[in-house]
């Protein structure tokens, strides 16, 4: 029988190996990110690792609800081009503009009114990159909080660290760094429902080059903790010596298998000092025989 990680992975894993007409998560764009889903393969093909949620980084304009507002619109108003969801950033707000890459030379230097909606924007942010990778065990979960910390990625830590219910662990390891996040307040709606900008052109091109810069910081981090993160693999898999991590059905068979071992070789110690102790000297005989 399959443990629990093992088959959250396996159903993680067939949810994303669907056609990407048919895949969505969670997330505003609704499917992984580009620039790291080699990385989010490489992970899913470790042992005792499968990615639970990631984000790449993005710069984003967010319109923010009326946090009293009780009730969203149905419809949304021409150009908005998503609704955040129940339990998403602000009450009723909406995603105006999200990009998990840095902007080319020709998108920076556009109509950045137009592109982030001025005449409709309220705010934008850079976010950094984030990974949830759930764990067989505290073992896996130790291998890459330790990659994480290594590449820079000094907010990371470790969640569900152990189970009331079952003696199975399995941590969730959060990759993250808030230290290149900022946010903007770059306009605000009106009472017309205009976004009206706050700001000039030339401001809203200074906080791109801002967060472009930034993207770079951050693909260089993600870059260090793949590399780390597989070495250690590679350093276990070709060292043959014991894994440093098992999941808690391992540990228990290998704790078995050395208790049964000790305990065997304690017995066979025993019997032959029993042995030993029960036979005639051999002076003794040697004597019997001379007379």
């Amino acid at each position: 029988m399959p443990t629990r990680f093992e088959a959250r992975k396996q159903k993680i894993l067939e949810q994303l190996d669907a056609p990407d007409g048919e895949y969505h998560d969670l997330s505003p764009k609704g499917s992984v990110d580009a620039p790291i889903r080699d990385l989010i393969g490489e992970i899913n093909s470790l042992p005792g690792l499968v990615t639970t949620s990631s984000c790449s980084g993005r710069i984003s304009v967010f319109l923010e609800g009326r946090k009293a507002d009780n009730e969203v619109p149905d419809a949304l108003p021409e150009g908005e081009s998503s609704r955040a969801g129940p339990g998403g950033k602000g009450g009723g707000g909406a995603w105006l503009f999200i990009s998990h890459t840095p902007l080319g030379r020709d998108e920076a230097t556009g109509d950045l009114m137009s592109k982030f909606g001025l005449d409709k924007v309220e705010a934008t942010e850079e976010t950094p990159s984030i990974l949830h990778v759930l764990s067989a065990s505290m073992d896996h979960a130790q291998g890459v909080l330790t990659a994480a910390l290594a590449a820079g990625f000094r907010e990371s830590g470790a969640v569900s660290l152990g189970s009331a219910k079952t003696a199975e662990s399995n941590p969730i390891v959060a990759v993250r760094s808030a230290g290149y996040s900022f946010d903007s307040i770059i306009g605000y709606r009106d009472g017309d429902g205009r976004n009206v900008a706050l700001v000039d052109e030339r401001y809203l091109r200074t906080l791109v080059n801002i967060a472009n810069e930034r993207f770079n910081v951050n693909f260089d981090r993600i870059s260090r903790f793949r590399k780390a993160l597989l070495e250690t693999y590679e350093a276990t898999a070709t060292s043959g010596s014991k894994p440093d991590w098992e999941d808690a059905d391992a540990r228990k068979r290998r704790k078995r298998e050395e208790g049964l071992a000790r305990q065997q070789a304690l017995q066979t110690q025993v019997s032959r000092e029993e042995n030993n102790s029960s036979a005639p000297e051999n002076t003794d005989s040697m004597e019997g025989i001379s007379s």
